[in-house]
């Protein structure tokens, strides 16, 4: 078995920390990050009814959505908006930035600190090594210090670094994977197969971690069909989510990503016998239950309760 260092509180009970993962000095969030739903940065009136769709997630996008000529005219229109009341608290909400390498995304960082009211989160494009994420946790002090940071994941330097980028300030809540902009990094096709070891990479430093990881959006709105089967196959591989650019995606991609009955039952039989197993080896269905499957089905069942409370 592993052998524990320390017990640590992540998700609303004690469990066990393995020896040689780095300790964050924050406690993550656990939430549903099931979907999200991207709103172009020039389309404030879409908003609202994106909050409404079922995401987990709406993001306004003034970076790639926005043409270069637009960008003032997009952080006019998107960031008045978080100061508007909620009527969906439940729905994370978060701006897509442009890159800090440019002076895009340097107007965005003085925008947000002018900003009465920030927004909860941002999301953070091409991020390609951990000192420039951190930049970001230096300059959003003061009123924006409480801004959550979700990191795309999405080029040649961003994938040798994405252990470094996930380790790099306790403000990150999860990673996304951008294949499109990755495969024309790598040179390689955008298909599932030649993607295969950047996905696994980007798994193995979220799951370390302790991050969400959210999949590229199914770029083909009306194959459903399509998007079940990718949506699953990302499941497998360790992702919890998957973007959206229609809201007809996201009630199949919440589907895919919700635990079912029969895993939460599985899920509060496993932390049932290992809480009452008084040296930590326990046997469900006749297999050996380490601590790593006990942490999976703590989560298993945070995201249920969260689910069942209105999240």
């Amino acid at each position: 078995m592993i052998a524990p260092d320390r017990a640590i509180d992540i998700f609303g009970a004690s469990i066990v920390q393995p020896r040689g993962r780095v300790e964050l000095s924050e406690k993550r969030s656990v939430r549903p990050r099931r979907s999200l739903l991207f709103v172009p940065g020039l389309r404030p009136d879409r908003f609202p009814k994106a909050l409404a769709a079922g995401a987990d997630i709406v993001c306004i996008d003034i970076e790639d959505a926005v043409a270069l000529a637009r960008k003032d005219e997009a952080r006019r229109l998107t960031l008045p908006l978080f100061a508007q009341p909620n009527a969906f608290p439940q729905v994370e909400q978060m701006v897509r930035v442009n890159t800090i390498s440019g002076p895009e995304g340097l107007k965005d960082l003085l925008a947000l600190n002018d900003c009465a009211s920030p927004p909860p989160a941002i999301m953070i494009a091409k991020a390609g090594s951990a000192e420039e994420v951190r930049l970001y946790d230096k300059l959003l002090q003061g009123r924006t210090a409480a801004i959550r940071f979700h990191v795309i994941i999405e080029s040649a330097d961003g994938l040798e670094n994405v252990h470094a980028i996930a380790a790099a300030t306790p403000r990150i809540d999860s990673l996304l994977f951008g294949a499109v902009d990755m495969s024309a990094d790598l040179r390689a096709a955008n298909s599932w197969e030649t993607l295969a070891y950047a996905r696994a990479r980007v798994a193995h430093a979220a799951a370390r971690y302790g991050l969400d990881l959210l999949d590229v959006p199914y770029l083909v709105p009306d194959d459903l069909t399509g998007l079940e089967r990718e949506a699953r196959a990302s499941q497998r591989q360790g992702f919890t989510g998957k973007a959206a650019i229609h809201p007809k995606q996201i009630p199949v991609i919440n589907g895919v990503f919700s635990p079912t009955e029969a895993e939460i039952a599985r899920a509060k039989a496993i932390v049932a016998a290992f809480e009452a197993s008084p040296d930590g080896l326990v046997m469900v269905e006749g297999a050996l239950i380490e601590i790593p499957v006990v942490r999976s089905m703590q989560r298993v069942l945070a995201i249920a309760d969260r689910l069942a409370a209105g999240r």
